[in-house]
């Protein structure tokens, strides 16, 4: 018998949008068949070996494509067979809380029988966690759908697929029953889901276009921080496209597209990089780390902060398969009005300081 502490153990993140993503919301199952073990019904075989997961979860998983058998997809009445490596991707429940549906509004892109797509506004936490039992997505998704997968059977796990850190705004996608969940997470995995993430960044990116890739993985004496292992000797595989949309001189509005989701992908990445995220408090970048030290300099970017009081990172856009119909479906929200505002003032500052170069 797998225990819940072994597969724990086991699970891999497979994409945790920026910030990331689904690291606590799949368990990712691998198993060997004995050589001794008789033919069974794969569904059967699972739920005899793994503990609190339902048979009928592993087939909903079966029927979404998130169960293999030697690299290939099987049904749930595939019969296991000894030496088969089994691998399979399920949805996991949060750990039970009492929470409270809130009235909180939801800003709805799209919504269908089977997903919903919101727009996240910034300063709002996706999920519940340690101090943050109120206030969050979960709350609202709670008050405004009762059968929201998992819920039903009090695993409040409401349809959570992925994750924006709190101060990120932007597209986020929530599956509205299991299989939409599990054919999701089956999305996520093969890292066909097309997201793609605008940062204004401290300092002038050397290059118009590039990739960044560095293990990422929790900071040894910093708990609470993330940051990349080069050699790749620790953290796990993480890989970010960036491209220079405008120069502001000392700051650069960046567009990145990510090929993983780790937990704060875009703000280490960069960082790294050497351009950390404008007004990002974790990583150093409420601080002025490039410009002048005159103190008018000084009063405009303390009034930049005012203006945009957030890390400056927006989910920009989501482009997923529809797990019903197979559509390709694309999903986009332009800047919120803070960030709007904070890359229109940089520009009009920007504008300023070559006009006088010019009169100079």
């Amino acid at each position: 018998m797998v225990t819940k502490e072994e597969v724990e153990g086991e699970i891999t993140s497979s994409a945790e949008i920026e910030n990331e993503e689904t690291e606590n919301f799949y368990h990712d199952i691998k198993l060997l068949v004995d050589k001794g073990q008789e033919p069974i019904r794969i569904d059967k075989f699972l739920v005899n070996r793994v503990e609190r997961i339902s048979r009928t979860k592993f087939r909903i998983a079966a029927d979404a494509g998130c169960v293999t058998v030697n690299n290939n997809i099987v049904k749930a009445n595939y019969k296991v067979q000894p030496g088969d490596q089994i691998h399979v991707l399920v949805a996991r429940p949060f750990d039970h809380l009492d929470l409270a549906p809130e009235n909180i509004p939801l800003d709805i892109m799209f919504e269908d029988e089977d997903l919903l797509i919101l727009n996240k506004s910034p300063n709002i936490v996706v999920h519940p966690g340690v101090g943050n039992y109120s206030g969050t997505l979960v709350n609202a998704l709670l008050y405004h759908y009762k059968n929201l997968p998992s819920y039903a059977d009090q695993e409040l796990k409401p349809g959570i697929v992925h994750r924006l850190d709190k101060e990120t705004s932007g597209v986020m996608v929530i599956a509205k029953n299991e299989y939409a969940m599990a054919h999701l997470a089956k999305q996520f995995e093969m890292r066909t889901m097309k997201r793609k993430y605008v940062t204004l960044v401290w300092g002038d990116v050397e290059k118009d276009e590039g990739r960044i890739e560095g293990n990422i993985g929790r900071h040894p004496r910093e708990r609470k921080w993330m940051t990349v292992f080069p050699d790749g000797d620790e953290g796990k595989h993480a890989a970010t496209n960036y491209k220079v949309l405008e120069r502001f001189g000392y700051v650069t509005l960046v567009e990145c597209k990510l090929e993983t989701g780790r937990t704060h992908q875009i703000r280490v990445h960069m960082k790294y990089l050497g351009h950390t995220v404008f007004n990002d408090e974790r990583y150093g970048g409420n601080k002025i780390l490039k410009g002048t030290i005159f103190s008018k300099y000084k009063q405009f970017v303390h009034n930049c902060f005012e203006l945009c009081p957030r890390q400056a990172l927006h989910a920009k856009s989501l482009g997923i398969v529809h797990p019903r119909t197979g559509e390709e479906l694309y999903f986009e929200k332009e800047l919120p009005d803070d960030m709007a505002a904070l890359v229109d003032k940089w520009r009009a500052y920007m504008s300023e300081r070559m006009n006088r170069e010019e009169e100079d």
